[in-house]
C-alpha cells in the first residue's frame, strides 16, 4: 500500500537532510502512528505520501505507484484515493458544512446524484447528521474536525493521512475524534497518523513508527509512544528554599499579629532571626568558598551572636528552640512534636 524505499529528502537551505535512509512498508489496512520530536520528519513522510514532494533519493510507493514518475497531469487523480486531515481543519468559511464536504466531489467532476447521496452518509459516519447546514464559525473545534474527517472520506479513499489531527482540541474531544478513525480504519482503510498525544498511542497498541532528527529508530508491531521527555509538561520545578522561605513567611505573619506585647514580641523575634538564616543557607546556590586570605572581613552585626548554620545539617537543626506555646500560635506555624517530619508545602 505504501512504500519508502531508501528516502532521503534534502530542503534547500538546510545542512541536515530533513529524512535520511528511511526504508519501510505499510500493509493495506494497517493503522499507523508516526511518532518522534518536532521536527523528526513525520510530516515530510506525510508530504511525500501525498506527493506534495518529491524525495531527494530513493522511492516513495504508494497505491502501487511510483510518486516519481506521476506527471504533474496524473497527480490529481492519484490524490483521490488519499484523505487528508489536518491539525488546523482547512475548512472554508464561507460555505456551509454540507457544501465543504461536497466541495471536494465538486473539484473532481462527480455527479450531482452522486454528491447528494455521498455528503449525508459522510456526516452521518462522523456524527453530524443534522448539521449539515451550519457554517464552520457556529461549530466547535471539535465538530470542525469531524467536517474535516467527512471532507476526506467522502470519496471513499483508500489511504487516510492525519497530521496532528487532535493537537487544537481539548482530553474528551480527542477521544472521539481518535474513535472515529478507529472506526475508520475498521472499513479497511489504512491510517497513517503524525501524533504527539503518547497516551493514545499507549492505549492503542498499534503500529508505531518512531522517528529521530529524520532517522527511523523504531518500527513495533504494537508498540507504545516511547520516549515522552521531549514532550513539554505544565509541572513546575521544585524551589529551593521553598520550605524554609514559607516558614519565615508565617512567623512574620504572627509577628505582626503579636505587635505591642514585649515578650511575644521578643520571642517571635528570635524565631525570625533564626529562620532568614535558614533561608540564606538553603536558598543561596552551592559555591566554593574563596582561600581565606581573599575573604573580606565581615561587618560585625547582631546575627554574629546566632548560631552557624551548615547546609548538611537538617533544616530544624538550625533553629533555636522557641516557646511558642507561650504565644498561642503553635498550630498558626505549622510546628508539631519533633517525631511528625512533615515538612511546610509551597506558597502561592
Amino acid at each position: 500500500m505504501i512504500r519508502f524505499e531508501h528516502v532521503t529528502k534534502r530542503y534547500k537551505g538546510t545542512a541536515k537532510p530533513a529524512l535520511s535512509d528511511i526504508d519501510f512498508e505499510v500493509q493495506r489496512g494497517e493503522f499507523v502512528f508516526l511518532v518522534g520530536a518536532s521536527g523528526s520528519g513525520k510530516s515530510s513522510c506525510l508530504r511525500l505520501i501525498l506527493r506534495e514532494d518529491l524525495p531527494s533519493s530513493g522511492r516513495v510507493v504508494a497505491l502501487g505507484r511510483d510518486t516519481t514518475s506521476l506527471t504533474t497531469r496524473r497527480t490529481p487523480y492519484f490524490r483521490r484515493q488519499i484523505g487528508a486531515v489536518f491539525q488546523d481543519f482547512r475548512l472554508l468559511q464561507s460555505k456551509t458544512v454540507a457544501q465543504n464536504v461536497a466541495f471536494t466531489l465538486q473539484v473532481i467532476g462527480r455527479s450531482r446524484a452522486f454528491i447528494k447521496q455521498a455528503v449525508p452518509e459522510a456526516l452521518d459516519r462522523v456524527g453530524l447528521a443534522d448539521m449539515g447546514r451550519r457554517m464552520p464559525h457556529e461549530l466547535s473545534g471539535g465538530e470542525q474536525q469531524r467536517v474535516a474527517i467527512a471532507r476526506a472520506l467522502v470519496n471513499r479513499p483508500q489511504i487516510l493521512l492525519a497530521d496532528e489531527p487532535t493537537g487544537n482540541l481539548d482530553p474528551g474531544t480527542s477521544v472521539d475524534i481518535m474513535r472515529i478513525l478507529a472506526q475508520v480504519n475498521a472499513t479497511g482503510t489504512t491510517v497513517v497518523m503524525a501524533t504527539h498525544e503518547a497516551t493514545f498511542v499507549d492505549q492503542m497498541q498499534r503500529r508505531v513508527i518512531e522517528l529521530s532528527e529524520g532517522e527511523l529508530v523504531r518500527d513495533e508491531r504494537q508498540g507504545g509512544y516511547g520516549d515522552t521527555s521531549v514532550i513539554r509538561t505544565l509541572q513546575p520545578e521544585a524551589e529551593r528554599g521553598a520550605a524554609a522561605i514559607a516558614a519565615l513567611t508565617a512567623v512574620l505573619e504572627v509577628q505582626r499579629e503579636v505587635s505591642g506585647e514585649p515578650q511575644a514580641e521578643a520571642a517571635v523575634q528570635k524565631a525570625v532571626d533564626a529562620v532568614e538564616d535558614v533561608v540564606d543557607a538553603v536558598a543561596a546556590p552551592a559555591a566554593t568558598e574563596p582561600p581565606a586570605a581573599e575573604q573580606p572581613a565581615a561587618a560585625p552585626s547582631a546575627a554574629a551572636d546566632r548560631p552557624a548554620v551548615r547546609p548538611s545539617e537538617p533544616v530544624d537543626a538550625a533553629i533555636p528552640p522557641v516557646d511558642v506555646d507561650a504565644l498561642g500560635m503553635a498550630d498558626r506555624l505549622g510546628l508539631r512534636s519533633a517525631d511528625d517530619d512533615e515538612e511546610v508545602g509551597p506558597t502561592s
